[in-house]
């Protein structure tokens, strides 16, 4: 490989940036498509659109003469390949840490890996093995525990269930995608919650609460590791050669290769998004350049001819790179819509992935009170469905949905999906009982019980940050909704969507049962299979959800399992059934 090509594959594009022409001119060793780009611009583009971009991409890469090194392709696939239409949208990773199952969540990474292997990418970046410590962090909800025993349980499986078994003979063999272990590391300790912050810890708590994730990462074969916009007591992740290079490649013996976030590099100082030897020497060892990718590459060649980056890095960099593609298979592989599973759209939520999405949302609904034993409901009744929530596929599922924020969407952009009210309705009219869907709550005849779903609505990194956990500050109408049910007499289940646990005491109180809901994804039929009993009365489906956060007992309380002063209003592992029934009573509200 010749100065260029070697630069080239440190290099990795966005496709709103970069066309398949580009390649003949940049040998750049990686795209990515990111939260707001799809094909021809279009969030929304049908999955074919996604492969035929992934085979002009790789045909321009044939063509472009010199050495050919395959192209890889990443994209956010963080609760099933959630940019595509018509995918399976599992439960995000909150919700996943109260099931408490690491064979569901091996099992996910399997159906999530085809999935995308069927629109041509070649590597996801998750999963996100961080340890949330404070709730006002707009990131929790991809983090599976304050703790890090589920998420280093969890970070093996997934990792497993995506690549295969290392060392078996599917490794990284058909139908099988690369993982990204992600965000390193802290990301999950930075100071008040703040995304892309400062984690002021000290080094045996980074140790010991950050790191397990990458350790059981690292031993189940995970080939890329991201390293975090956060900093380690001031000190940014991408610039730090301490803990790239001394802990992460040398001590622990990584030897994949570090991606850099989306102009994560920028954020050291001296550095723009166009500019960053620092971050190169520390370790990063492909730089992700969305959209200053030309200006990158010219500046980082010069700066290798310049000796401010050593040839000896760019070439470890490179090499690391190339073993991951080697390893991947990427070298023997034909264009992507002639590879195993390319193409076969029916797949893309098949019967079967939604049924493995359905078990998921079942296991991880988590029941905080059931007072009077309201719950499971006869499916024979009248049920009055409301709140903002329950019709609306887009909110249950939450951010990183379609487009980067989960906004915008339709219920009609999930052509295999159900929304929490759909669920109902089918569960309650087989049984001839009757679902009347009111958002704002309303009834002619007096329903025998409501279920409200309401909760927050869908963000992602960034805009997703509170600046409270007391839920009603913000959203003080579901509230009056919820007491204004209470007052007419009615009975009251509510569904709570929520990416943390927020301080939620006088919804609670305004609840006969109240249900942690968590972001469930598209199929929204999970939720009916706990909350309605068979036909005959008999139990269908237990809750099975032990909460994997800590629930404040005042706003604002961070706290987590294994503080001195432990003192949440339902701990870590707190999770009721209908085997073993539970008053909680009325809760302090001030």
């Amino acid at each position: 490989m010749n100065l260029e090509e070697k630069v080239g594959q440190i290099i990795q594009a966005d496709i709103a940036s970069i066309t398949p022409e580009d390649l003949h001119h940049y040998p750049l060793g990686s795209i990515l498509s990111g939260g707001t780009s799809g094909p021809n611009g279009n969030d929304y583009s049908p999955p074919k659109d996604w492969l035929a971009l992934a085979d002009a991409f790789h045909d321009a890469n044939r063509a472009r003469g010199g050495t050919y090194i395959p192209l890889l392709w990443g994209t956010d696939a963080v609760h099933g390949h959630n940019n595509i239409i018509g995918a399976t949208i599992f439960p995000h990773s909150i919700s996943l840490g109260a099931a408490r199952d690491p064979d569901l969540m091996r099992q996910i990474g399997q159906v999530t890996a085809r999935e995308v292997a069927i629109t041509g990418e070649d590597w996801t970046f998750a999963p996100a093995v961080s340890v949330a410590r404070d709730d006002h962090w707009g990131r929790t909800y991809e983090s599976y525990s304050e703790d890090p025993e589920i998420v280093a349980l969890y970070a093996r499986a997934f990792v497993e269930g995506l690549q295969g078994r290392a060392g078996s003979p599917g490794f990284l063999r058909n139908g099988h995608v690369l993982a990204t272990a992600k965000h390193f590391l802290g990301d999950g300790g930075t100071h008040g919650g703040k995304d892309q912050g400062d984690a002021r810890v000290s080094e045996e708590e980074l140790r010991d609460v950050h790191n397990p994730g990458y350790v059981a990462a690292l031993e189940a074969g995970v080939q890329t590791v991201m390293a975090s916009y956060s900093s380690w007591q001031g000190r940014k992740m991408h610039g730090n050669r301490d803990l790239l290079t001394g802990i992460l490649k040398e001590r622990m013996g990584f030897d994949g290769f570090v991606v850099g976030d989306w102009n994560g590099h920028a954020q050291l100082p001296g550095c723009s998004k166009t500019s960053c030897p620092q971050a190169v020497n520390a370790g990063v060892d492909m730089l992700m350049a969305p959209d200053g990718w030309k200006e990158l590459y010219a500046n980082t060649l010069a700066q290798v001819k310049a000796g401010q980056i050593a040839m000896d890095r760019v070439d470890d960099a490179v090499r690391r790179i190339l073993r991951v593609k080697l390893r991947a298979g990427l070298m023997e592989l034909p264009r992507p819509s002639e590879r195993p599973e390319a193409g076969e759209f029916t797949v893309l939520g098949s019967p079967d992935h939604r049924a493995l999405a359905r078990r998921a949302v079942r296991e991880s609904l988590v029941l905080l009170k059931n007072d009077g034993g309201l719950l499971p409901l006869s499916p024979r009744q009248r049920v009055l469905v409301a709140g903002n929530g329950a019709d609306d596929i887009g909110k249950q599922s939450g951010g990183w949905t379609v487009t980067w924020q989960g906004t915008g969407t339709r219920n009609e952009n999930f052509p295999n999906g159900q929304s929490i009210y759909a669920g109902i309705k089918d569960a309650v009219e087989r049984h001839g009982g009757s679902a009347d869907l009111a958002v704002d709550g309303s009834y002619a005849s007096r329903p025998d019980v409501a279920i409200v779903v309401f909760g927050e609505d869908p963000y992602a990194e960034t805009k997703g940050d509170r600046k409270t956990t007391a839920y009603h500050v913000l959203n003080g109408k579901d509230l009056e909704l919820l007491q204004r049910l209470k007052s007419d007499g009615v009975k009251l289940v509510s569904v709570f969507l929520s990416g943390r646990p927020l301080w939620v005491n006088p919804e609670i109180n305004a609840s006969d049962a109240f249900v942690a809901a968590w972001l469930p994804g598209t199929e929204g039929g999970g939720v009916a299979d706990v909350l309605f009993a068979t036909g005959d009365g008999r139990v269908a489906h237990d809750f099975q959800g032990r909460l994997s956060f800590s629930w404040p007992k005042v706003p604002d309380q961070v706290v987590n399992r294994g503080d001195p002063s432990y003192n949440p209003l339902f701990p870590y592992g707190y999770g009721l059934t209908y085997a073993e029934p539970k008053e909680l009573g009325e809760l302090v509200e001030n």
